[in-house]
């Protein structure tokens, strides 16, 4: 190996299954050139990994860009295709210096959207260069095992749940509005599941906070109401739990959530987001909100009442989609004594015309 053409990276050596390894940190400004991702150059036998989704990385840089002071990134991984030397410092077996030879091929086996987020970042904010990322360098000459250490790399990840997203993300304005909503009324706690985004059929709660979220996403859609924001999202979901005495019944104990679930539709993602919808076209309304929903618990929620057929539900079962929301709003408006909007009246002629609901 020819010293004068060859990378260099301090580095700490490991074994795993009986190869060596190893761990090093580099400037987010080498990560472009040294980690090439180009699928149409890339043979076949090495495009086992995930196809780079383009869309995603926009989101990413911004992440990065926005958050100077606070984002992280977890290590790139990566299969070397090369002859390495380690060089040991004095004294230790471990720790020194990986020499890799410049024409070696990389590919990154578990890292590629951060990578590419990465170079896009870099264009926006040059200076974030000089900060570093950590890489795991395998040793994978003619790159045999490349496929099967991604599949191995991503055997066991285990997606987060978007409550338990929606519970840790400190960042997003409306991930803590949701959480406000939880902490600020004592009605409501008791009824939200913080970590699941599907409830099991035994379970004590009544909703999820990814749906409370999702619900309060659509309240505030196309709205800003600056420093009023929190105490508008508060009164609004106070002002329901007071209109639904089945949520308190559940919240205090008189009733199981799996037995109201089982029976009741009010109790469904969909009709939280309905709510919301609801909510969302009355924010210009001066009147408070409790009499503006008043009238809410007086609505037949129960499952097999005809008028949720063909709006929440699909051949009796719970419908979800985004069709089913806006006609499940329409049903609510309707009983309040509140006008349609556009595309409810138009998901209502639809219905009525026979059409099938997405």
């Amino acid at each position: 190996m020819d010293p004068a053409f060859e990378y260099a990276f301090p580095a700490i050596r490991g074994v795993q299954a009986k190869r060596q390894f190893y761990v090093s940190m580099c400037p987010l400004r080498l990560i472009p050139r040294l980690f090439l991702f180009n699928e149409a150059e890339m043979v076949p036998e090495l495009r086992a990994q995930r196809q780079l989704n383009k869309q995603r990385l926009p989101e990413i840089a911004r992440y990065i860009a926005e958050n100077r002071d606070s984002y992280v990134f977890s290590a790139i991984t990566a299969s070397v295709d090369a002859d390495v030397r380690f060089d040991p410092h004095e004294g230790s077996t471990d720790l020194g210096v990986l020499h890799v030879p410049m024409d070696a091929r990389f590919i990154i086996n578990d890292g590629q959207h951060r990578r590419a987020a990465i170079e896009m970042a870099l264009a926006q904010c040059p200076d974030l260069g000089d900060e570093s990322i950590s890489v795991v360098f395998f040793m994978d000459r003619g790159l045999e095992r490349c496929q099967q250490m991604f599949a191995d790399l991503n055997r066991y990840a285990i997606r987060p749940s978007t409550s338990l997203n929606v519970l840790y993300d400190q960042r997003d304005r409306k991930a803590r509005l949701a959480k406000l909503v939880v902490e600020r009324l004592p009605g409501m706690k008791p009824l939200v599941n913080l970590e699941r985004s599907n409830l099991a059929k035994g379970s004590k709660h009544l909703l999820t906070l990814s749906a409370l979220f999702t619900a309060t996403n659509t309240l505030l859609e196309n709205q800003d109401l600056g420093d009023d924001e929190e105490e508008v999202v508060v009164s609004f979901w106070s002002a329901v739990l007071g209109e639904l005495d089945g949520w308190r019944d559940v919240g205090e104990g008189r009733m199981t959530a799996g037995t109201f679930r089982e029976t009741n539709l009010h109790g469904q993602a969909v009709v939280l987001d309905a709510l919301g919808r609801v909510g969302n076209s009355l924010l210009g309304d001066p009147r408070p909100w409790v009499e503006k929903l008043k009238g809410l618990g007086a609505i037949r929620w129960r499952r097999d009442d005809p008028q949720w057929e063909g709006r929440a539900m699909i051949g009796g079962v719970v419908n979800k989609g985004r069709q089913s929301v806006i006609m499940t709003a329409a049903v609510i408006k309707t009983r309040l004594g509140l006008p349609l909007g556009a595309d409810e009246r138009r998901a209502e002629h639809a219905l009525n015309r026979g059409d099938l609901v997405a």
